[in-house]
């Protein structure tokens, strides 16, 4: 592990170059001094929520500019390299047909495919024709990098890999689910045939078929892939290196001043060559080496202080020679005086250079309080069952489902996508009736949904601007707020507590619905994909917790690092028939 200090490459072999990049929003830093260089090949973004991740991103593919810093892409043979973002905001409108969407995707393929043809028409009327000769070999070539040949059948394959072969070509895109508009965003960036592949969160509603024809494609990526993902079975699938922008052990007069709770903003980056797994345990070993270094040169600064008054005298104060001749006493009061100074040069270097190049104070790191940090009363125990699911069936959504659910009892559904899973947790949480079947809950039976997409009522309305303490007041209720605050959770950093909830990246926002559902944590706790958008450690803090949780949980997940640690038990999906 290394910080930004590592170094620097041949700049003709630096396919994608960040060079100190920072950018402030108002008073809040959130990215300072950023640079690394992505070659050809998969490198993992990883950090906090909130640290910068998506920021980052959208500063490399051009659509936010850094208060400082540069970007740049050289590819061999490339004058222009394109730069693709897969980002929250899908990149067709709503009133665009799934076929229109996908055309749009490779409206460039086809006219660099056009272009070729064009080209050979050219050179067949002048074949002695130089100019000609050259214009049709760039056009090939330009044909080639971007995959111009077999286009209709590449549109297929990706349309069938990524779970989208079901959608009618004419159905406008405003009528999709929010996974189906994000598989299809995925699905036109990769047709489009960017470069230099930036991907945010890019398994998020990708069941496990989908993930897998993903991987295949980044891993046989020509150019430079650049990957911000919570998924940490893809990450150790598919990445080579690693860029973590979570705070680093930089030195006090590079990082500044902490502030409150300290700094959580990116300074520099932190480089690993591995594999997550790999980075996990030298992560938490960093950590503890730079917890040590800062102790350690803490009480060497404080030893140096506390000894400059005494360096100041050589002896005892009261001591004069024997001799009490003048030459005698001032032999050794110049001798006392030029060891006094040496000694008192020396220790002040060693204070000027220690107090200069001492580390940051390591910023406390969030540590999630677990499922019942709000809890102030008993969950539903017993062993008898709490519901029952008898033959429910949503028409279209979800095929005949029966369970029945203990007191106490962990589920965790799988399933493709589209099989159902989402609206069986809502039928859990009475959110929706069924259409044939039965949904039974013991009378006094509370549920509790954590949703795929966060919902946040303003009863303001939208553009308030309130604040994210503001925000958890309103949904829980001043009196709850006040008995159980915010800040129990370690979920939301007090220093993102006054900011208001439209600046939060989506992955805070979703910190801040699990805490308002924690509050008062159900009878029973259901949580759709509840690592989507979350923190690496943020998500694994959050599986731990599950077995301990007094009521029932039923979790609803495609992450293949959750289903393999999973120990309770499961209900598979096959899909509407």
């Amino acid at each position: 592990m290394s910080t930004s200090s590592f170094s620097r490459p041949a700049r003709a072999a630096a396919h994608l170059w960040a060079e100190g990049i920072s950018i402030s929003f108002g008073s809040r830093r959130v990215l300072t001094d950023v640079s690394f260089t992505v070659p050809a090949g998969r490198t993992g973004v990883i950090g906090d929520n909130g640290s910068g991740k998506t920021t980052l991103l959208r500063i490399l593919a051009g659509l936010l500019a850094p208060d400082r810093g540069t970007v740049s892409v050289t590819l061999p043979g490339v004058d222009r390299p394109r730069i693709g973002l897969l980002h929250q905001e899908p990149p067709f409108g709503p009133t665009a047909s799934v076929a229109e969407a996908l055309e749009s995707a490779v409206a460039p393929v086809r006219t660099a495919a056009d272009a070729v043809t064009a080209a050979g028409v050219a050179l067949a009327r002048r074949p002695d024709d130089e100019a000609a000769a050259s214009d049709y070999a760039a056009a090939l070539e330009a044909a080639e990098r971007i995959g111009a040949w077999d286009l209709d059948a590449r549109i297929a394959a990706m349309v069938a890999g990524l779970g989208l072969a079901g959608l009618p070509p004419d159905r406008d895109t405003g009528q999709l689910s929010g996974g189906q508009r994000s598989r299809l965003s995925l699905a036109w960036l990769l047709l489009s045939r960017p470069d230099v592949l930036l991907l945010d969160e890019p398994t998020n509603h990708l069941d496990d078929d989908a993930a897998g024809y993903l991987r295949n494609l980044v891993v046989s990526w020509p150019g430079p892939v650049l990957i911000a993902s919570h998924d940490r079975a893809f990450l150790d699938d598919v990445v080579t290196s690693l860029l973590d922008l979570d705070p680093a052990p930089l030195p006090h007069a590079v990082a500044g001043p902490l502030v409150g709770d300290g700094d959580g903003a990116a300074i520099g980056v932190v480089r690993f060559t591995g594999t997550y797994t790999e980075y996990l345990h030298a992560r938490l070993d960093a950590r503890e080496r730079w917890a040590r270094q800062y102790r350690d040169e803490q009480a060497q600064l404080a030893r140096l202080r506390a000894a400059a008054p005494s360096n100041y005298v050589v002896g005892h104060e009261d001591w004069s020679p024997r001799s009490e001749a003048r030459s005698s006493a001032k032999f050794y009061s110049d001798r006392n005086a030029k060891t006094v100074s040496r000694r008192v040069n020396d220790a002040r270097a060693r204070l000027e250079v220690l107090e200069e190049r001492q580390i940051r104070k390591p910023p406390r790191e969030l540590r999630f309080q677990g499922l019942t940090a709000g809890r102030s009363g008993p969950c539903r125990q017993g062993t008898g069952p709490v519901l029952t699911v008898a033959e429910a069936a949503v028409a279209g959504r979800l095929g005949a489902t029966s369970l029945t659910l203990s007191a106490g009892e962990k589920v965790l559904i799988t399933g493709p996508n589209g099989s159902g899973k989402s609206t069986l947790l809502l039928l859990l949480a009475g959110a929706l009736l069924p259409d044939a079947g039965t949904v039974t809950a013991a009378p006094t039976l509370r549920a509790g949904l954590l949703a795929q997409d966060v919902d946040l009522p303003d009863p303001r309305g939208r553009g308030s601007g309130r604040t994210t303490r503001r925000a958890y007041q309103d949904l829980v209720g001043e009196a709850r707020a006040e008995q159980v605050p915010l800040r129990s959770f370690g979920l939301i950093a007090p220093r993102d507590e006054n900011r208001p909830v439209a600046a939060l990246s989506v992955g805070q926002q979703r910190r801040l619905a699990l805490a308002v559902l924690l509050a008062d944590p159900p009878d029973l706790l259901l949580l759709d994909e509840p690592t989507n958008h979350l923190s690496l450690f943020l998500a694994t803090q959050l599986e731990a917790a599950i077995p301990d949780y007094p009521g029932a949980v039923v979790v609803a997940s495609h992450d293949r690092w959750l289903r393999r640690t999973w120990k309770g038990n499961r209900l598979s999906l096959a899909g509407v028939r």
